[in-house]
């Protein structure tokens, strides 16, 4: 040991002593000459290409290390760096949180984006707020919030059962529907009244009404069915039929929305029509070519694989990212994409599960918070700074749950549940989440909504989001007005 130790001593001498006569003898070298400037002196365009070499010319060594410390803060890398930590550390914390107080996590990492935006963070500490997120790193947030939701919505496609919607259609399909054009009806109403005070300028009354319109009719069926797991209804006639109604529910309002899209792109009533037809055909593609032939090219060995190979994952991407890429160059967004490529993923051997395991835990726990975050950044509760401001913003919630959970709960009834079951599927459906902001977020950016109504709609989202779980307590401790044990009608 003590050779070993008297060898590795002399090579660090050796090198070191070498390094330091290089060092010194280099001293002595001319200097290179300055960018466009007379020997000797640092010119402006020299400074501006080395910034640390000119602070360390007219500094300590001391203070360029700090200044350099600084710069290196300002980088962007460094910028998102310090923000990822921010967020998720925020969001899990926050989400913790909500989870003790009954709530889902979700809801949670909701509120936390909106703690983090101007609303709180940037009310409390201007400073450390322009710090942590300065303006010009907003867009680097934005870019993987997308990247995010679009493999959210993958995911939310995958967890579509279309057998569930076939072996209850009778059902879903009227109270799904239902559930969307009544809220949709009173959104429309609503924007009547709004649009000259709330609409973005320059957005047309028809673009206003359909979002809002939209706005009151999503359903979050993600947030939906972790309730209902968290609850141990989701093999209970009722959490059968919930998930049912939120799948049917989710598909048309997508679907709905998608054609809005279009049209607020559009300049003309030719170029809507032009969306539409695009948007058609890339749906028969999908459906018609690419779906059978998913499984093909996979390969059934593949499929029945315990964890799918790089090379399958591989394909999987690429088929999510050019059906993204398909639907935003098509005019409407790439999420749908992104939902429609979740939808057509082949469902033999598990295989999408073994999929949604991998892509939901990555999106859900590094870049979805961006995405709360990004929203709540746009979110500024300020500008509801009187009391007509917040008057109008429990209007907007009362209209939003009376049209979603109301609409539900008549029409369940009328198809042959009880009250009970029919109060409770309506607070169900009147979960918005994630998948409202992701709606308003479209409007917002199209230039459709305002940033005052924008704030009033996602506290609508985290009101109707957080009042699921009180409501399905509340309305399943009521007296049922039918028999114990007798079945439901819906069920004969």
């Amino acid at each position: 040991m003590n050779r070993i130790t008297v060898i590795y001593v002399l090579i660090l001498t050796i090198v070191t002593a070498a390094i330091f006569a290089v060092i010194h003898a280099g001293a002595d070298l001319p200097a290179p000459a300055p960018i466009n400037g007379p020997a000797g002196v640092v010119t402006p365009a020299a400074a501006a290409a080395h910034p640390a070499a000119a602070v360390a010319i007219s500094q300590s060594a001391g203070e360029a290390m700090v200044a350099n410390l600084k710069e290196n803060f300002k980088h962007p890398l460094s910028q998102l760096f310090l923000q990822l930590v921010v967020i998720i550390a925020i969001s899990r914390t926050v989400g913790k949180l909500f989870t003790f107080m009954g709530q889902p996590s979700v809801v949670g990492e909701m509120a936390a984006g909106i703690l983090l935006g101007p609303s709180l963070f940037g009310l409390l500490t201007p400073d450390l707020f322009q710090f942590v997120f300065p303006a010009n790193s907003l867009n680097t947030i934005k870019l993987l919030s997308q990247v995010g939701v679009c493999l959210f919505m993958f995911s939310v496609g995958m967890d579509l059962n279309i057998s569930h919607v076939r072996n209850k259609a009778h059902t879903a399909v009227v109270v799904s529907h239902a559930s969307i054009v009544f809220p949709y009806l009173l959104g429309v109403v609503l924007a009547y009244f709004l649009y000259t005070s709330m609409a973005a300028p320059g957005a047309s009354f028809i673009a206003f009404a359909l979002f809002m319109g939209i706005s009151m009719s999503i359903t979050a069926f993600p947030v939906l069915a972790r309730i209902l797991q968290e609850r141990g209804m989701t093999k209970s006639f009722l959490g059968s039929t919930a998930i049912t109604c939120a799948a049917v529910d989710d598909v048309t309002a997508w679907s709905i929305l998608a054609f809005v899209v279009a049209i607020a792109r559009s300049t003309s009533l030719g170029g809507s029509a032009l969306n539409l037809l695009l948007i058609g055909a890339f749906m028969l593609v999908m459906v018609a070519i690419v779906r059978p032939g998913l499984p093909k090219w996979l390969g059934e060995k593949r499929l029945k694989a315990e964890n799918p190979s790089k090379g399958v994952m591989a394909t999987v991407i690429c088929v999510v990212v050019a059906s993204a890429l398909c639907t935003e160059v098509i005019g409407i967004h790439a999420l749908f994409g992104a939902f429609l490529a979740g939808a057509i993923m082949p469902d033999l051997h598990g295989f999408r599960h073994k999929l949604h395991v991998r892509i939901e835990n990555f999106s859900s726990v590094l870049l979805l918070p961006l995405f709360f975050v990004f929203t709540g950044l746009r979110t500024q509760i300020a500008l509801l700074h009187d009391l007509s401001g917040w008057g109008m913003c429990l209007i907007i919630i009362a209209v939003a749950s009376l049209g979603k959970l109301g609409g539900t709960a008549l029409t369940a009834r009328l198809t042959g549940m009880g009250w009970r079951d029919s109060l409770q599927l309506g607070a169900l459906m009147n979960t918005r989440g994630l998948m409202e902001l992701i709606a308003l977020n479209i409007g917002y950016d199209l230039g459709i909504l305002s940033p005052r109504i924008f704030t009033m709609l996602v506290i609508m989202a985290l009101a109707t989001t957080a009042l699921t779980g009180p409501l399905l307590t509340w309305f399943g401790a009521q007296k049922s007005p039918e028999p114990e044990g007798q079945p439901h009608p819906a069920q004969s």
